[in-house]
């Protein structure tokens, strides 16, 4: 399988470009261990990475982000961890993972190291490079579960939010997160530059606002625009910009990221 990277790379001068592609290449490997391990029983693909790997979103992602579909069900996260990692080792990664059991989130760290020196996209023998698994254990009620087979190096079946039920996500993670991430100003142009992309999940978006204590008004068909518009008036663009610029597969799309342009696309 490492043959099969070094080829995806081969022809690459971006080294940066070449980094996102190993990352993103261990990501599916990670989903196709997730998969034979049976998570996808009860866990929900959600998030940014979910949109690339399902929808071609020209995004690339750290994480690999979860819901429980039925928050109740037993599970054993750390083991299932361990059964990653040790379909990585048994292919000659050198792979480590930390796994971290709380409450709400369960969340573990994926490290490989020596892969970057080895792909010759590192001069240091001991880097590493690093994915996250997350998963939120009690997620707020009301989104609509699809489950749909793609091909992104390896061929994955995948439980995970519909369409008006990722928009709910990001629109929460947009209207109460304390400091602004770029990647989620960068989704929602995506989002809304579709025209046939559904309303958002309403019950699902109110539900989370709801369980993060959210203070505003509730929000419905004919408002959330307004109040996501109102929002994104206090953000700091240049942040905006660079924080999700490593991340962008077309660097001309990166002009196109302004606050004139979401406004215009949240109210036409």
């Amino acid at each position: 399988m490492k043959d099969y990277l070094k080829q995806q790379i081969e022809n690459i001068q971006d080294t940066n470009l070449a980094r996102c592609i190993v990352r993103e290449y261990l990501q599916a490997r990670t989903l196709e261990f997730l998969q034979q391990s049976g998570a996808f029983v009860n866990w929900a693909f959600v998030g940014g990475t979910a949109l690339r790997f399902l929808y071609a979103m020209p995004r690339f992602s750290e994480d690999l982000d979860f819901s429980l579909k039925r928050p109740a069900a037993d599970h054993n996260f750390p083991d299932t961890m361990k059964k990653v990692k040790n379909g990585f080792i048994a292919e000659d990664y050198q792979a480590e993972v930390k796994a971290k059991v709380a409450k709400t989130v369960m969340a573990a760290f994926f490290k490989f190291r020596g892969l970057l020196y080895e792909l010759n996209l590192s001069p240091v023998s001991s880097e590493t490079i690093s994915i996250k698994v997350e998963i939120d254990t009690n997620p707020p009620a009301g989104a609509k579960l699809e489950t749909s087979i793609v091909r992104r190096h390896c061929l994955l079946n995948l439980q995970h939010y519909d369409k008006s039920s990722l928009l709910a996500g990001k629109l929460h993670a947009l209207a109460t997160r304390k400091y602004a991430k770029g990647r989620d100003v960068y989704d929602l142009m995506w989002y809304l530059s579709d025209r046939t992309w559904p309303e958002p999940n309403i019950l699902l978006l109110n539900n989370a606002l709801d369980q993060t204590g959210w203070s505003g008004p509730e929000l419905t068909q004919g408002n959330w625009r307004e109040h996501i518009a109102d929002r994104l008036k206090e953000f700091d663009w240049k942040k905006i910009v660079a924080d999700v610029k490593p991340f962008i597969e077309k660097q001309n799309d990166i002009e196109m990221l302004t606050q004139d342009n979401l406004k215009k696309l949240l109210i036409p």
